[in-house]
């Protein structure tokens, strides 16, 4: 399923999302401001899953990214986000949106690519991080109830910019549980 206005291309080995310019999805908790036309390709799942892709994009404005996505409706959902920073550099940011937006950036990647996961297990999220696509580190863990079936996929954004270009490889979505929700395995 596509949502939002965007052009996309799958191959055998990736995916790549073409995100418009000012595209995003974020409640600003600040002033209520909603965003929420960025385009993602999702996948009805129910219950438990496990989501990963290595995410790859040349940063060129604030918050170009890619992400991980979790979607229930207009005001609940999740990112699991590589993006251009406030600050300049690239980073894992996740937002968790429950009504309004939280926006909580992460570790710092010095690279154009970095695998991220996100998987479910009952109403126990977390979200990982890799530098190697085998090894994951916790990013975040929370607790938020969605509905049984949920839209899973892949996003692109481009709240500040001109639009960017975002490919997603090594990508799959599992209807599985994680052994350990803590260590992403």
């Amino acid at each position: 399923m596509l949502q939002g206005t965007c052009k996309f291309e799958i191959s055998d080995t990736s995916l790549t999302i073409l995100a418009d310019p000012k595209t995003d999805f974020f409640i600003n908790p600040i002033d209520g401001t909603i965003m929420a036309n960025a385009a993602f390709v999702s996948e009805d799942v129910s219950g438990d899953f496990v989501c990963k892709a290595k995410i790859s994009l040349m940063h060129e404005s604030e918050f170009d990214g890619g992400a991980l996505f979790v979607y229930q409706d207009d005001t609940h959902w999740i990112k699991a986000c590589f993006e251009r920073s406030s600050y300049s550099f690239n980073d894992i940011c996740t937002v968790v949106t429950n009504g309004l937006s939280d926006d909580c950036n992460g570790a710092t990647v010095q690279a154009d690519s970095v695998w991220l996961q996100i998987a479910r297990k009952s109403n126990i999220f977390s979200i990982h991080y890799s530098f190697d696509g085998d090894s994951f580190i916790l990013a975040r863990i929370f607790a938020l109830p969605l509905d049984k079936t949920i839209k899973v996929g892949y996003e692109a954004q481009s709240p500040t910019g001109n639009g960017c270009r975002c490919t997603f490889t090594e990508y799959s979505i599992e209807e599985r549980s994680l052994l350990d929700s803590r260590i992403g395995k």
